[in-house]
């Protein structure tokens, strides 16, 4: 009986033994293999170092260390040589990027290189290469360039339209300058769009990116670039768990167009859009809030043209749908100018198709470029900003043709955190109900120092064409 028993148990604890097993070897087969990976796409991702010339600061860009909470929210992650003091001739920073052809193209983030006098790319078995800049594109912040060297490693290229929310992707790079780092995650989420970035879907993921992965790949499980790291979301300039990555196609599509003419055009067709919420879908009897809502259209543009009006809702463009609004500037800005793109509209409970002639969209008139230096000497007033006069260009396009002040610097977390950018022009601003047009900076100051401590005000902002009320606080103290 004893025999028995002892055999049962015997029995019972060899099954529990093979079943524990059996499902760490099921645990342990879906678990990704990422040693295999690091090993054969390393060599195919460099560090690049830029060096600029310290002539003065740049426009937008507060006297505050970056490890200062809310100097960014949406950073692009650069580090600064911790090493170097302030007053330092060179101003020197780090990023990644990755080989697209043995003869020596790389690929990177146009804000690494952004201002560069020097730029220095780093192999895995430490050769060094003076790079030659082929060209930019701000827009889609991608950068190619050249070294002199062949037979170089490259990487391969995937299709992040397979990508699937949930899939495992790795980050090769250099944070805070540790060469060849791997981190690994997953895809959080595709087809992004960012504040003020309107031509690229972005991939979201949870993979550790962290200042210097700046223009580093991002690779499938295939070992297969989809996407170059280049923000991540952050209230403290390090990793919060959201990063974002501009999708490979996107990049692929600029680089071609850098390497043939070292520009990249895009198509245009003249309108402001807004998004579809449920209640304007209602409003305008569509089934249900897709599309992009027009806003405005440009007199004489080539939307006008066409026969676009305020109050259509664009449902497709060149034959693809337009789901959300921010699908309408991606896709019109992929459009070659001077083609021909069929455009259907809803428009007064009813489907119109009409046919737009695509108009190139001009280069982007850095708006910096108006605006003096910022002054080092000029103390913020009590909402954090500095403001300068409208240049006598800014004055003679009309943008400012009844006074109006541009905003030179952002000089407190609160400023930093808010909508306004540097560039933008003040308008008008609004306390306790009573609105005041801004005429001067002397003006403005003085109305922002009549504010009351820790008093929410609304200023009338205008950038590029529109205007749009932001609201900021005045200083605690």
């Amino acid at each position: 009986m004893s025999v028995g028993l002892s055999f049962h148990r015997v029995f019972v604890w060899l099954m529990v033994a093979a079943v524990l097993l059996s499902g760490r070897i099921a645990l342990a087969k879906e678990l990704p293999d990422f040693a295999d990976l690091a090993e054969r796409q390393g060599a195919a991702v460099v560090n690049i170092s830029t060096t600029q010339a310290l002539r003065q600061a740049r426009p937008g860009v507060p006297s505050l260390d970056e490890d200062d909470p809310m100097f960014d929210l949406f950073r692009r992650f650069i580090p600064r040589g911790p090493s170097a003091p302030r007053m330092d001739p060179d101003n020197r920073s780090l990023g990644s990027g990755f080989i697209v052809s043995p003869d020596g193209y790389v690929l990177t983030n146009a804000h690494v290189v952004d201002g560069a006098d020097e730029i220095v790319v780093k192999l895995t078995d430490k050769r060094e290469f003076r790079a030659r800049l082929i060209g930019t594109d701000p827009r889609t912040d991608v950068a190619l360039l050249k070294i002199d060297a062949t037979g170089l490693p490259k990487v391969s290229f995937g299709d992040p339209g397979k990508l699937r929310v949930g899939d495992w992707v790795v980050a090769i790079g250099a944070p805070f300058g540790f060469e060849n780092s791997v981190t690994a995650g997953i895809v959080s989420a595709k087809g992004r769009s960012l504040p003020q970035e309107n031509f690229v879907p972005f991939i979201q993921t949870d993979v550790a990116i962290n200042p210097g992965n700046s223009g580093g790949p991002l690779f499938n499980m295939k070992g297969e670039v989809v996407g170059i790291n280049s923000q991540i979301y952050s209230r403290t300039g390090g990793f919060m768990g959201l990063s974002f990555a501009i999708p490979i196609d996107v990049a692929m599509d600029v680089q071609a167009q850098l390497r043939a003419s070292g520009r990249v055009q895009r198509g245009r067709i003249g309108v402001v859009i807004q998004e579809v919420s449920r209640e304007l879908a209602d409003s305008f009897n569509l089934g249900k809030p897709v599309g992009a809502l027009v806003s405005s259209v440009e007199k004489g543009s080539p939307a006008d043209k066409a026969g676009i009006e305020q109050g259509d809702i664009v449902l497709r463009f060149d034959n693809r749908p337009v789901g959300v609004s921010g699908d309408l500037p991606r896709l019109v800005g992929s459009t070659r100018p001077g083609s021909k793109a069929p455009v259907q509209v809803w428009r007064k409970g009813t489907v119109r198709d009409l046919v737009v002639m695509v108009a190139e969209l001009p280069e982007e008139k850095a708006r910096k470029v108006a605006l003096k230096a910022p002054r080092q000497d000029v103390a913020p007033n009590r909402l954090g900003i500095v403001v300068v006069e409208p240049s006598a260009e800014q004055r003679r396009d009309g943008r400012f043709p009844a006074g109006g002040v541009v905003v030179d610097a952002l000089r407190s977390a609160s400023a930093r955190a808010s909508e306004i950018q540097a560039g933008d022009g003040i308008l008008a601003l609004v306390s306790k109900g009573v609105r005041t047009d801004i005429r001067s900076v002397e003006q403005f100051n003085r109305v922002v120092g009549a504010l009351d401590l820790g008093q929410t005000v609304t200023l009338l902002v205008l950038r590029g064409e529109t205007q749009t009320f932001v609201p900021l606080r005045t200083l605690e103290r």
